[in-house]
């Protein structure tokens, strides 16, 4: 057996350190993600989220209804953002997302209190994301017995140490809180940018990799020509993907679909598409498979924890949300529960749809400039 000669094994060292140091990727994945992981953990991951958007119809002004909104705002868990002037208006604010919870006061809460009449007020939670608003219902069942306590003595007391008033709650769009019916549906966008993102952004690598680029380079294709036929097959497998999740979905978890078709055709087509530019931009500008991968990875990883799926998105600080709002999988995301859940049409999501159209424009319009100057 041979002796190890140290002299050759310091030559290895020397050669290993110094490919590792050329290869970005490698030390990005090393170094840089696991950075980004323990932020995004540390600062913009809240399971209990605070300061939910909460709109409000009151038609008793009298100071016990102004005493219950005060406990609520006090609790940290409610942040009155609306005041609604009827029913129907509270309903639209719920139902296009601009709250997750309405409180109405009604007009004989006062007198009913006083009385000992067995008062009420309604609260209503969007429950298709659960854990988003699960905190403030904890709060919320809490009210009757905290939010009076200094209005409420002498000969107002409560007999026999009553509540004064009782907190009905209505869990709207998933009554049962049932994670599924907000999961499930999010796994769509998921599953799509993880498989086009990724399946895309190693096309010209692959090829540059195997010397096939350079014959196509020769031929007189061009860079809009090479990136349609690149990108339509994978469209064709994408929609495919789509109509297997949605069906297994009600078959197997029993989703349920309330419709807004059109809004989820147009809001699928815009983030498949998208989806495929951006493979293809990562894609051209990489020089080997191992490298496309990991700039993927690097949009994959915090599109998934700032998009609202993992964790609620009204629980993250302001500029974690500003960088989700960013993030195309979180408009598609609105876009499927919106559909699935709530029945939202084009004229619902257009915000969402409008982003994704930008979002589409940019990455392919910088897809095709990246790819004619690879071709130059």
């Amino acid at each position: 057996m041979r002796r190890i000669s140290w002299g050759r094994v310091g030559a290895m060292l020397v050669k290993e350190f110094t490919q590792l140091h050329r290869d970005r990727a490698v030390l990005s994945i090393v170094l840089v993600m696991p950075i980004i992981q323990l932020l995004l953990y540390g600062y913009a991951v809240n399971a209990d989220p605070h300061h939910i958007k909460t709109a409000v119809l009151v038609e008793d002004q009298g100071p016990f209804s102004r005493g219950v909104l005060a406990t609520m705002q006090n609790s940290g868990y409610f942040d009155i953002v609306e005041t609604a002037h009827s029913p129907a208006e509270l309903d639209k604010m719920m139902a296009l997302g601009d709250v997750l919870l309405t409180v109405t006061i009604p007009g004989d809460f006062t007198r009913r209190v006083v009385r000992h009449q067995n008062a009420e007020i309604l609260i209503e939670a969007d429950a298709s994301d659960p854990l988003a608003i699960g905190g403030a219902l904890g709060v919320a069942s809490s009210l009757p017995a905290n939010a009076l306590v200094h209005e409420l003595f002498g000969p107002l007391a409560q007999p026999g140490g009553n509540a004064p008033f009782t907190a009905v709650v209505h869990r709207r769009y998933n009554p049962e809180s049932v994670t599924a019916y907000n999961i499930v549906p999010g796994m769509l966008g998921i599953l799509l940018s993880m498989t086009l993102v990724m399946m895309t952004s190693s096309a010209l690598t692959r090829e540059r990799e195997s010397g096939t680029l350079e014959t196509l380079l020769a031929t007189p294709v061009q860079a809009t020509e090479v990136m349609i036929g690149k990108i339509v097959p994978y469209v064709a497998l994408g929609v495919a993907q789509t109509v297997i999740i949605l069906t297994l979905s009600q078959l197997l978890f029993d989703i349920p679909m309330a419709g807004g078709w059109d809004a989820l055709a147009l809001g699928l087509f815009l983030f498949i598409i998208g989806s495929l530019a951006l493979g293809f931009l990562i894609s051209a500008i990489s020089r080997t498979q191992r490298q496309a991968q990991t700039i993927a990875t690097f949009y994959f990883m915090p599109s998934m924890m700032l998009s609202g799926f993992m964790f609620p998105f009204d629980g993250m600080p302001g500029w974690a949300r500003a960088i989700g709002s960013v993030v195309p999988i979180t408009h598609f995301l609105r876009i499927v529960r919106g559909s699935v859940l709530k029945g939202h049409g084009i004229g619902d999501a257009w915000p969402s749809l409008a982003a994704l159209g930008v979002f589409v424009l940019a990455v392919t319009s910088l897809a095709i400039a990246r790819y004619r100057t690879t071709l130059d």
